[in-house]
């Protein structure tokens, strides 16, 4: 790995602070209520909607949301969820929950271009022909993948802007809504119409990904109190934007619940405050999208960059720019985004659930596995619950993921066989690509943050208390064994064996 003192472009980068960090955990979770108009298609009425995002965030974002919190902070370096499922359960599997959440994120990202055409098209008709969608699609791609690559810090604080900007209407909607709201209305459902898995999908893709800025721990300020705030605050003005616009929308208007498909909401701000309203929510919404869009590529793209540092990818994957940004690892993102980008909604949100519970199913494993096997480990912040209390904590997402996954289709099922399969043969070609000395990869030991060496500590971790984790010092290793040498002279010199 190349240390900090060797790369300026890192080194000079300028970190994340707090409300950055929330639009951008808020804007890979949810960025607005944009997309949740399935929810009431689908549940038959308003009633399941409503209930949903009042029932879901307690047994779904609470417990991912302390678990990132505990975990990001214990590993505060770029990679994520990789460096806690390589910590617990070896590199193998590391790679195999990389390669999953990463194809899940980019089919996640295909999804806001899309997203942002459907509601264009409610005013400009001309969007619903290949021939003008197409290239919006390419020239939306290419100007906010260009925007990543200026910079993390410029993406924050866009997103904080962004964020302002897309949910003011809703408040306004909500404001107008008062006088003309009809409580009894929340209650109506047909369960003769309900879609249980087009629900379930819509649910759980509105309120997942709070896991996916662990990805880029290491590009935050003094991570260990950072990240715990950031979640906290990005719950509280998730589940608000998602129900104000839907108490406001289904307690006022008379809509059947059929004509809720993504874009609709446009609608909803023409019939309560009229067309300016309307045209007020569609420029929104494409903010939101941009939100959403670089929030998704700036995880993708760092959780390839901490792959790279970690032995698992080629050393191309974490090269930077001179904005301090992943460029290859960027790229590859928008190749994936352009290459999806021609699936329908539904197609897109069903399979990148599907990816998605495997990869968390791994992730609560992962939070239990290293509460048992690695008690001392250093955890700037911790889920005040002891081991039975975090299993308990896991059972009820797990659950709810487990059912998620049983409710796909056969095509869906398919394809993730393949992409699973392709997972299991591509991990012994790189070890092989590797030792072949094929291609070049990182071979230095690479160290969380807050145990030592270059980057000092800035948690104010104290580092004798520290257990040092095999997932961290180069994965993938060329020999069986490295020693820290001089960089964990305060640590221990004990030989570690790599997998």
């Amino acid at each position: 790995m190349v240390s900090d003192a060797k790369n300026p472009a890192k080194e000079s980068s300028p970190k994340l602070t707090l409300f950055p960090l929330i639009a951008l955990i808020f804007y890979e979770v949810s960025g607005g209520p944009f997309g949740i108009e399935d929810s009431v298609r689908a549940g038959g009425g308003p009633l399941l909607a409503l209930l949903g995002f009042l029932i879901f965030p307690l047994f779904w974002c609470i417990p991912e949301a302390l678990i990132t919190a505990e975990l990001s902070t214990t590993f505060p370096d770029n990679g994520g969820y990789v460096l806690w499922i390589s910590s617990a359960f070896g590199p193998f599997w590391g790679f195999q929950e990389g390669l999953w959440k990463w194809l899940s994120g980019v089919i996640d990202n295909a999804l806001y271009p899309v997203l942002f055409l459907d509601y264009l098209k409610h005013s400009f008709p001309i969007f619903n022909l290949l021939a003008a969608r197409i290239p919006a699609l390419l020239g939306i791609t290419a100007s906010l993948t260009f925007l990543n690559y200026r910079g993390l810090h410029i993406v924050g604080f866009s997103a904080v802007s962004l964020a302002v900007f897309s949910l003011a209407p809703f408040l306004v909607m909500g404001i107008l809504a008062i006088p003309r709201i009809r409580p009894q209305k929340w209650f109506l459902v047909d369960f003769k119409r309900v879609d249980w898995r087009g629900y379930f999908n819509s649910m759980f893709w509105n309120l997942n990904y709070w896991d996916k800025a662990s990805t880029l721990a290491g590009e935050v300020e003094n991570p260990s109190k950072t990240f715990p705030k950031a979640l906290f605050g990005a719950v509280v003005l998730v589940v608000g934007s998602y129900l104000v616009p839907l108490l406001a929308g289904t307690g006022t208007l008379d809509s059947p619940s059929e004509e809720w498909s993504d874009g609709y909401f446009a609608e909803v701000g023409f019939l309560i405050g009229g067309l300016w309203l309307k045209w007020w929510i569609q420029v929104a919404a494409a903010s939101s999208n941009m939100g959403l869009f670089e929030a998704e590529m700036s995880g993708d793209a760092f959780q390839l960059l901490g792959m790279s540092e970690m032995g698992m990818l080629p050393s191309i994957f974490s090269s930077r720019s001179k904005y301090g940004t992943p460029t290859i690892s960027i790229l590859c993102s928008a190749t994936g985004v352009i290459c999806l980008s021609w699936m329908t909604f539904q197609e897109i949100i069903e399979f990148l659930n599907f990816l998605y519970s495997i990869g968390m199913i791994l992730e609560f494993a992962a939070f239990v596995r290293l509460r048992v096997k690695k008690p001392d480990l250093h955890r700037p912040y911790r889920v005040p619950v002891g081991t039975i209390g975090a299993t308990a904590l896991c059972l009820p997402p797990t659950l709810l993921l487990v059912l998620v996954m049983c409710l796909a289709s056969a095509k869906t099922f398919v394809v993730s066989g393949v992409v699973i399969v392709v997972g299991l043969v591509l991990y012994p070609i790189i070890v092989h690509a590797k030792e072949r000395k094929w291609v070049r990869f990182e071979t230095e030991p690479v160290l969380p943050s807050h145990i030592g060496g270059p980057t000092g500590q800035s948690d104010g971790s104290k580092v004798g208390k520290e257990v040092v984790d095999e997932a961290a010092i180069g994965l993938l290793s060329d020999s069986p064994q490295s020693e820290l040498g001089q960089q964990m002279s305060d640590i221990s010199s004990e030989i570690l064996k790599l997998e």
